[in-house]
C-alpha cells in the first residue's frame, strides 16, 4: 500500500502490514497505554540515576541502583512464571500496575519534599526491580490473550519491541529537558501520571482469559515442573542457553559505550547520546523487519543470523578507528540483539501451552535479563585490567563462538531425533 504525497510528484511507501496487530482492539489499548508509561519510567530510570550520583558523587552508588534495578529479576522470574500460571495474568497485571504507582508516587513525593536519603531511594529502587520481575514475565505471557489471530503474535512481540526500545531513546532525552527546565521532582512525578493512561487502557480492555487450572502440588513443585518442561524441549532450551550466553558475554558491551564516547573519541555527553541513539536505530530497525513476520516458520534461522550479526556488530566497534565505523557497528549490534531476542522469545510463545507459558516465559526473562546485571558487573571488573578495545573484542568473538556452539547442538539434536524416526520405522 502507498501514500501518494500532496505535491503529486512522489510516493511515500507506507508498510501498512506492520502495524497489523492493531486491528485487534486489546492489543491496540494495551500499546497505547505502555507507550506512554515506558517513557514515564525510562523518565523516572534517567532522574534516579542524576539524582543518586548528585547526593553522592559516588559511582559505587550508580553501580549499586542499577543491580538492585535488575538483580531480582534472576531471583524471583522462575517463582513469578509458577505463580502467574497459576492465576488470572489479567487480574495480575492491573495489581502490578497499581503497585507500579504506589512506588512511583512515594518517590516523587520523598524528591518533592526534599527527603534527600539515597538509601530509600535504593530500598524504592529494590521494590520496583521485584514488581518488574513479576510484571515483565507476566506481561510476555499474556500477549497471546491480546492477539485473537496467532499469526500475528510475531508481528505484536516486535511492535512491543519497538515500543520499547524508542521509550527507552526518547525517555532519556525527554529527562534531559525537564531536569533542566523544571527539576527532579517533575520527573518523578510524570512517571507517577503515566499510570494513569494504563489503567484506563487496562480497564477498556475485554480479554477473555482462559480458566485457570487447578493445581493440586504447591508453587514450589509448579516451579519444577516448568523446569522440568523447559529442559525436556531441545529447542527451547538450547535458545534460551543461547540468550543467557549473549546476556552474560555480549549485551553488557553496552555498559562501556560511555567509555569509548569519552575515553577513545575524546567526546562528551554528546558524542555517548550519538552512540545510545545509533544502538537504539539498529534495534528500532530491526523490530520493524521482526514485525513483517507471518508464523513461527523462520524464527530459529533468524536467531543464529541476527547472533551472528550481533557479535559481528560488537567486533567492529572493537577494531574500528573510524567514528563512522563504530557507529555502524553500533547499529549493527542493537539490530542484531534485539531480532535475537525478539525472535527467541516468539519461538517460546508460539510453542509452549498455555498452562506452561508463564513458567517458560519467566525463564525467557531469566535468561535475558535475569542475567544481564551479572554479567555487566564482570565486565567491569575486566575492563579495570584490559584496554577496554582488547574487553568489547573479546565479547564479540564470544558471541561468535556461542552461535557455533548452539549451531553444534542444534544439529546434533536434528542428526539424533532423525536416528530415532528411522528406527521406529524400520
Amino acid at each position: 500500500m502507498v501514500t501518494k504525497a500532496k505535491n503529486n510528484k512522489s510516493f511515500v511507501p507506507i508498510p501498512m502490514d506492520t502495524f497489523r496487530s492493531f486491528k485487534h482492539k486489546n492489543f491496540k489499548l494495551f500499546f497505547y497505554g505502555q507507550s506512554i508509561s515506558l517513557l514515564g519510567n525510562w523518565i523516572q530510570k534517567t532522574a534516579v540515576i542524576w539524582l543518586v550520583y548528585r547526593l553522592t558523587g559516588s559511582s559505587l552508588f550508580l553501580g549499586i541502583v542499577s543491580f538492585v534495578s535488575l538483580i531480582p529479576t534472576l531471583i524471583l522470574s522462575p517463582y513469578a512464571g509458577s505463580y502467574i500460571d497459576r492465576h488470572n495474568r489479567f487480574k495480575i497485571i492491573n495489581v502490578l500496575q497499581r503497585i507500579a504507582m504506589v512506588q512511583a508516587g512515594t518517590l516523587a513525593a520523598i524528591v518533592y519534599f526534599k527527603v534527600n536519603n539515597v538509601w530509600l531511594i535504593i530500598l524504592l529502587t529494590l521494590i520496583q526491580g521485584m514488581s518488574d520481575a513479576f510484571e515483565v514475565t507476566c506481561r510476555q505471557s499474556l500477549m497471546v490473550e491480546m492477539v485473537d489471530d496467532k499469526a500475528d503474535l510475531p508481528n505484536a512481540i516486535a511492535l512491543n519491541s519497538t515500543m520499547t526500545n524508542l521509550a527507552r531513546i526518547v525517555g532519556p532525552a525527554i529527562a534531559g529537558i525537564l531536569l533542566s527546565t523544571f527539576g527532579e521532582d517533575f520527573c518523578f512525578i510524570s512517571n507517577f501520571v503515566s499510570y494513569i493512561p494504563v489503567l484506563i487502557c487496562l480497564g477498556l480492555m475485554r480479554l477473555s482469559i482462559q480458566a485457570t487450572p487447578k493445581f493440586e502440588q504447591n508453587i514450589w513443585n509448579g516451579l519444577k515442573e516448568g523446569l522440568n518442561y523447559i529442559t525436556s524441549d531441545k529447542e527451547i532450551i538450547g535458545l534460551i542457553g543461547l540468550l543467557a550466553a549473549s546476556s552474560l558475554m555480549v549485551i553488557p558491551f553496552t555498559t562501556l559505550v560511555p567509555i569509548f564516547a569519552k575515553e577513545i573519541y575524546h567526546g562528551n555527553a554528546g558524542t555517548f547520546s550519538l552512540f545510545e541513539s545509533a544502538i537504539g536505530a539498529g534495534s528500532v530497525i530491526s523490530a520493524v523487519f521482526m514485525a513483517q513476520l507471518k508464523g513461527p516458520g523462520r524464527l530459529v534461522q533468524i536467531t543464529i543470523v541476527s547472533s551472528l550479526v550481533f557479535g559481528s556488530g560488537v567486533l567492529l566497534v572493537a577494531v574500528s578507528q573510524n567514528l563512522l565505523i563504530t557507529l555502524l557497528g553500533m547499529v549493527l549490534s542493537g539490530a542484531g540483539m534485539i531480532a535475537q531476542i525478539s525472535s527467541i522469545n516468539t519461538y517460546i510463545q508460539m510453542h509452549v501451552p498455555p498452562e506452561m507459558r508463564g513458567r517458560a516465559v519467566s525463564y525467557f526473562v531469566m535468561s535475558y535479563l535475569g542475567v544481564i546485571p551479572i554479567g555487566s558487573l564482570i565486565i567491569g571488573v575486566v575492563t579495570e585490567y584490559l584496554e577496554v578495545r582488547k574487553v568489547v573484542a573479546a565479547e564479540g568473538i564470544l558471541a561468535l563462538i556461542a552461535v557455533a556452539v548452539y549451531m553444534i547442538y542444534r544439529r546434533r539434536q536434528q542428526l539424533y531425533k532423525a536416528d530415532n524416526n528411522l528406527i521406529k520405522t524400520v
